[in-house]
């Protein structure tokens, strides 16, 4: 009760900092009760709405980065088909507009429209659907890719820093993992920056990317004939600027044959089934992958639950959600991606 209080006081000292006469005259907690982020729905005595989403999770300035990457991507994407699609951030006095305490920081987002929910399992035809539009958005950062600055933080650097993290003598304390679980991590994270050389990743093409695609993220719109276009999107915890692969993941989660589901477990089998693979041959048709790409998604997943489970897991993840998701990733995640066989992957390709 008392942390609500807090973010709930940080939303009133934001709006109070921004300066607007309008009055808050409700607010609707709309978090998804998973992370350290606190988000919220403000209506105002115009009858307008709002979002503010207050954070103490890593750096207020990556924070204040990242937003500012948004909010370019969501300007230059003015004039495509994917106008109005990213929530547009709120400015003050010609700049992006946040509030900061040094403790907690907010920042308000329009009330992006919302229309039509993909179902919570797709069938082969709105996979493909998908898959296609998927790759139209790509299409569409990649050639405003150019004109936004590139971020300071990188798949490499994280790996090394989390490798740096496991080196200490002091890791099993901090990540709270006896000394073999730790192993386990060392391995994997110094496969990774391992695979990062062999796969090229410094030569592939940066762009904004979402990275947690699911169905409470986004929606669409729904033509009669049952096909949909991207229409929304929201919720940007995890935007980088980083290779569009990044993105993949939680595709294949949105794509598998048991859908989008409300109980949080990873695994990289999703990657290899067969409705994922739909996806991706569709994907592909629209927006060409090299094979060193595609045999790259594993480690996709790899640096998935090595960077967000594992190093930012204790910021981000509830507590109780972190203790369960480390320990599942030394018992079952990673153990899973030695035992994947990717060669599927190679048979979405034209």
């Amino acid at each position: 009760m008392a942390e609500s209080l807090t973010h709930r006081a940080a939303v009133n000292a934001a709006w109070a900092a921004y300066g607007d006469r309008r009055t808050i005259i409700r607010v609707d907690e709309v978090s998804a009760n998973v992370s350290t982020n606190r988000v919220y729905r403000l209506h105002l005595d115009d009858a307008a709405t709002l979002v503010c989403k207050v954070s103490s999770y890593g750096s207020y300035f990556l924070f204040y980065e990242d937003h500012d990457r948004l909010s370019r991507t969501s300007a230059l994407l003015h004039g495509t088909r994917f106008h109005g699609m990213l929530a547009d951030i709120w400015r003050k006095d010609g700049r992006l507009f946040t509030w900061y305490d040094q403790r907690m920081w907010a920042v308000f987002y329009d009330d992006v429209p919302r229309k039509d929910a993909l179902p919570k399992i797709l069938t082969i035809d709105q996979i493909r659907n998908l898959g296609r539009e998927i790759a139209e958005f790509h299409l569409a950062c990649a050639d405003v890719a150019p004109r936004i600055p590139p971020g300071s933080t990188t798949v490499k650097s994280d790996t090394i820093h989390l490798l740096d993290l496991l080196e200490s003598p002091f890791a099993m304390r901090n990540f709270d993992l006896p000394a073999e679980s730790i192993g386990v991590l060392w391995k994997h994270t110094h496969r990774l920056l391992e695979r990062l050389i062999e796969a090229g990743y410094d030569e592939w093409q940066k762009m904004p990317i979402l990275i947690d695609w699911n169905l409470g993220n986004f929606s669409v719109d729904m033509a009669s004939d049952g096909t949909f276009r991207l229409f929304s999107r929201w919720d940007y915890d995890w935007f980088r600027i980083e290779p569009r692969l990044l993105d993949f993941y939680f595709l294949s989660r949105v794509s598998s044959s048991t859908g989008d589901r409300t109980l949080f477990t990873y695994g990289a089998h999703t990657l290899v089934e067969p409705t994922f693979l739909e996806f991706l041959r569709a994907y592909r048709e629209v927006f060409p992958m090299s094979d060193d790409e595609v045999m790259f998604l594993p480690d996709v997943y790899r640096f998935f639950i090595l960077n967000y489970v594992i190093r930012e897991g204790a910021r981000f993840f509830r507590a109780d959600l972190c203790r369960q998701f480390r320990r599942d990733a030394v018992r079952s995640y990673l153990p899973g991606l030695d035992r994947l066989d990717p060669s599927p992957l190679l048979s979405t390709g034209s």
